[in-house]
């Protein structure tokens, strides 16, 4: 099953990787960043030495972002990012796992102090959840 881990963040300034920005994490003792930032660093390593990483990317600052949406009968292209956000997505990881509960391991550990993490099924191929 495929999931997408989205990272959303609001580091000020935009940088990644986002826990270096992120007021929340530089307030942890630095042991306990260093901690945390092992435990990701190796589950990235085992999703990649097991096939369950497909891919990920950080994404640049959000205020060099384009918003397109529907407007009398046509794309509308406007500055982004959403107004009335603070977080902002930061970051995507696709991973192919046996099921939801590999997923939902793995997403705990991709959370961080000031970030928010949301997982998604995937949708394609075939236009269903899976």
């Amino acid at each position: 099953m495929k999931y997408v881990v989205l990272i959303h963040s609001n580091p000020q300034p935009w940088g990644h990787p986002t826990g270096e920005f992120v007021a929340e994490n530089q307030a942890l003792p630095a042991a306990e960043r260093a901690r945390l930032n092992a435990e990701f660093e190796a589950l990235l390593g085992e999703l990649h030495e097991n096939g369950e990483l497909v891919t990920g990317e950080a994404l640049g600052d959000p205020t060099t972002s384009t918003l397109y949406r529907w407007k009398d009968g046509g794309p509308l292209a406007t500055d982004g990012p959403y107004s009335e956000s603070k977080e902002h997505l930061a970051g995507f990881f696709l991973i192919d796992v046996s099921g939801p509960e590999r997923a939902r391991e793995i997403a705990r550990v991709f959370s961080g102090p000031g970030e928010t993490v949301e997982l998604r099924p995937a949708m394609w191929p075939g236009g269903e959840e899976g």
